[in-house]
Parts: structure tokens; sequence; C-alpha cells
């Protein structure tokens, strides 16, 4: 009984200061610090920072009961949790000044976080944390291995705050036609290419081997370690913008790649079929179609090659490639060609969200004012553009001859039910892809298999090794029950280190 309140508990503290956490994205102050060690100190960004590895090390400890992590993150986490609530300093009273009337009308919308909510929350997690703490000494007693404190500098390094090299330079100083920029067909775009590539590569080789336990907790890590990262865009966005946007309303997930971050981590975190087919079917080739043309660009801005813009973009959408193609390669799923027909309609759905949302956030930007009675230009306009669907990133234009006006926005339909059209095309043809890159493969094994050269009984296509079609896999906590009464330090308990 005991073990049984334990548990539950810790469940419950992990999932309160994950949702304190989450909510605290959308604070101008949350990630505001971390380009400006120098403002609020070395020592209090420190303990933020490793708050933000605790997002990764706590829920692996209780959810998945990973022992290195769970030793990590009690021996380490409370000192910097402490000293987090002794030295913010001004860390609540953050906010963006208005220099511009556009940027007062932006402010109404994005400083919607009181300071008293914030200081709550703030406080609030560090409180669940420092229980979730204390219990799992109670569940695993003090009893440690050296090599669990690996977990440690992993967790910072996989939830590093991204605009921390922004410490280092000074965007505004660097010319916008340095050879640092990052545009299309650089040799920055094609390293961003390559790290997609040999991240996806390097993880599969990584885990083919593990047993399906392991890769759960493996592919766990990284759903957690992609919506951290996530969110962190969500206060980015409201302090120092990210990319072009600077308003909370871009922080919709209607994008194709910010709807696909919740389906894939959906998807290793549940083992459900409808996930594991959307997120292979639509977001895979959605990840890595925008690597391949980043869009036009002047409606672009990424910074310089180690800005935040660019790192969150890489990183992210090599996470999220990764989770959409990975189950399958792994043989955890098999897509069949008549499992498309729920993902078809779950983006055409998404499509028409995405654009009359579109139309209404354009629309109501066009009636917001200051007291003063101004009112936004029309190059000050919010453009979300999610999916796409009002800027298009072609160097083509599409003329508006089939339009349907949403309240104050005229919608391209044509172009709309193009993008869908193409989108569609695209996702066939990854299928395409992934099944003649299949096929060559086993033709390859076969002949080593025929000369000699591996044995008959070698792994001939990983997809196929897996669960039966169609068949949904037990929950993210099923077949863990070994280890569930593990002694500390029982060996029993693969680490992910």
């Amino acid at each position: 009984m005991k073990e049984i309140i334990v548990r539950r508990a810790l469940y419950a503290l992990t999932a309160a200061a994950l949702a304190c956490a989450f909510a605290l994205t959308f604070t101008v102050s949350d990630y505001y610090i971390f380009n400006r060690i120098s403002q609020f100190g070395a020592a209090f960004t420190a303990s933020q920072w490793v708050k933000k590895g605790a997002l990764l090390l706590l829920p692996m400890a209780v959810f998945y009961r990973r022992r290195s992590c769970a030793d990590a993150v009690k021996y380490f986490a409370p000192a910097f949790i402490v000293l987090s609530c002794c030295t913010f300093g001004d860390f609540f009273d953050i906010t963006k000044v208005a220099e511009t009337p556009a940027q007062e009308i932006y402010n109404a919308v994005n400083l919607f976080f009181p300071r008293w909510l914030n200081m709550t929350l703030f406080f609030a997690q560090s409180a669940f944390m420092l229980a979730a703490c204390a219990l799992l000494f109670v569940r695993d007693g003090a009893g440690t291995r050296a090599k669990s404190f690996l977990s440690l500098p992993a967790a910072l390094v996989a939830c590093m705050p991204l605009n921390v090299f922004e410490n280092l330079f000074d965007i505004d100083a660097i010319p916008a036609d340095s050879f640092l920029r990052f545009k299309n067909f650089t040799i920055w775009h094609a390293l961003a290419i390559a790290a997609l590539i040999a991240f996806t590569t390097g993880a599969y080789f990584f885990l083919k081997n593990r047993s399906e336990r392991d890769r759960n907790a493996w592919l766990g890590a990284a759903a957690i370690v992609l919506l951290v990262q996530y969110h962190s865009k969500d206060s980015m966005v409201l302090g120092d913008g990210y990319n072009v946007y600077h308003t909370i309303l871009a922080c919709v997930p209607l994008f194709i790649c910010n709807i696909g971050v919740y389906i894939a981590s959906l998807s290793v975190l549940t083992r459900k079929k409808f996930f594991y087919e959307t997120a292979f079917f639509v977001h895979a080739a959605g990840a890595v179609s925008v690597f391949v043309y980043f869009g036009k660009d002047e409606m672009s801005n990424y910074g310089i090659f180690c800005s935040y813009s660019i790192l969150y973009f890489t990183l992210t959408h090599a996470l999220l490639f990764a989770l959409c193609l990975l189950p399958s390669a792994l043989g955890q799923y098999r897509f069949a060609l008549r499992d498309c027909i729920a993902p078809l309609i779950y983006y055409f759905i998404v499509i028409i969200l995405a654009s009359v949302c579109s139309a209404l956030v354009t629309s109501a930007s066009m009636t917001w004012h200051t007291d003063g009675g101004y009112f936004l230009a029309e190059s000050e306009l919010i453009m979300p553009n999610y999916a796409f669907t009002q800027i298009n990133p072609l160097p083509f234009e599409i003329p508006p001859v089939w339009t349907l006006k949403i309240w104050n926005y005229e919608l391209n339909m044509l172009y709309i039910l193009g993008l869908y059209a193409a989108y569609v095309a695209l996702f066939f043809a990854f299928i395409g892809l992934q099944r003649a890159f299949a096929a060559v493969r086993a033709k390859w094994l076969d002949r080593r298999i025929y000369a000699g050269l591996r044995p008959a009984d070698a792994e001939i296509a990983p997809a196929d090794a897996g669960h039966d079609e169609g068949r949904e896999a037990a929950p993210s906590g099923a077949g863990d029950e070994p280890d569930e009464e593990a002694a500390p330090g029982d060996e029993r308990d693969a680490d992910i280190n």
C-alpha cells in the first residue's frame, strides 16, 4: 500500500510541476534571462537551467522508473531549486517597453500574464519539484551509483536554453549580407540538412539492438525534450521574437510542424495507432520538407547560424522527424497504405482550421488601436500564416481567382486547396521513397545472406519485425513490472545513459 501511495503521489507532483512549467513559458521572463546572464547573474541563470533539465529527469525517473535519472534529480535539483527561490532579483518584473504605437498594441496582446500569477506558479513549481525529489528518496532510498550522475549533464545539454549563445554576440552588429547569416542554399542550410540526416540515422543505429523497454524510454525522453524546447519558443516570441513572429498568437499550434510536435510526442508516449500513422504519414514529410526549402528569404529572419531561431528550428525539426520515422523503422509500428485515410482527413481539418484562424487573427488585428486612436498599418498587421495559409512560401504566386472573405480578410481558396493537394502529393512521395529504400535495403541484405556474409536469420527489414499491422502497443507504463519491484541499485534497471 505504501508503494502505491508513493507512486501515485509522484505521478501527481510531477504532473503538477510540468503543468506549472508549461504555463510559465507564456511569460516574457521565462527565457529572457538566458541571453542576458550578466544582467540576471550566473547563479540564478544556472539554477533556472538546472530546473529546465529537471523537466526531463523528473518524468523519466517517475514515469519510466529510470534510476539514473532519479539519482541525478534527487541529489542535484533541490539545491538549485532553493537557490533560484533566493536569487530571483528582478526576474518577475521583466516586461517589454512599448517604443512604437504598434508595440503598444502588441504588448496588450502579449503581456496577459499578471505578476502575481507568475510568482505563484514559479514557487509552486519549485515546491512540487522539491516534494517529488523527497519522495524519490522514499521510493528508492539513498543508495546511488556513480554513473547515474551522467544523466545530469546529458539533461542540461538536451534542455539547453538555445538563446544562451547570444551572450557571445550582438546580432544587430552583424551585417544582413554577412556569411554568418542563415539563408536558403548556404553552407548553414547544408549543415542543417546534414544534422537532420545524421541525427535520425544515428538514433536508429543506437536504438535498433536495444530492448523494447529501453527503446520506449529513449523515445519518451526525446519526446519530452522536444516538448520542453518547443514551448521555450512561447517565451522567446514574447521577449525577443522568433524568426519573424513577435506575438503570442504565433504560438497557436496550427503550423504543420507545430501540431506535429504534439502528434509525434503522443505517438511514442501513448503508442496508439492513430498517432503513429498520422505522425508517420503527415508530419514526417512535413518536417523534412522545410529543411529542403525554408521559404523565400525575405519572409524569414533566422539570424546567424547560432542564433536562437535557427538552433531552435534545427533541433526541434530533427527531433520531430526522428520521432515520426523511428517507430516504424524500429518495428514498433508498420504503416499500410489503408492507414492514410484518417491522416488525410485529419490534415484537411487542420488546413481548414488554420485558414479560418489565420483570417480571424488578421481581421482582429485590423480593429485594434491605441488609446490615442492609432491603428496598425498594413505592414504591422498580425499575419500568423498558420500552415502557410496566408503567405505563399514558393517563388511564384497563385492568382486570387476564388476568394472567401472571413470577417475583414479574404482567403485565396484556390491557393489553400492547392496547398492541401501539394502536401498530400508530398506525403505519398515520402511514403514511396521510404518503400523504395526498404526494398533496396532488403535486396542488398538478401545478397549478403546468399554470399554467406550474414546469418540467414538476420534482420531483413526493421519495419516488418514489429507489432502486427493495426495492433496498438500497451501504454508506456505497461510491460515494466519487473523493474517496479527492483531494489535500489538493481542492475535490471537499464539506464538510458
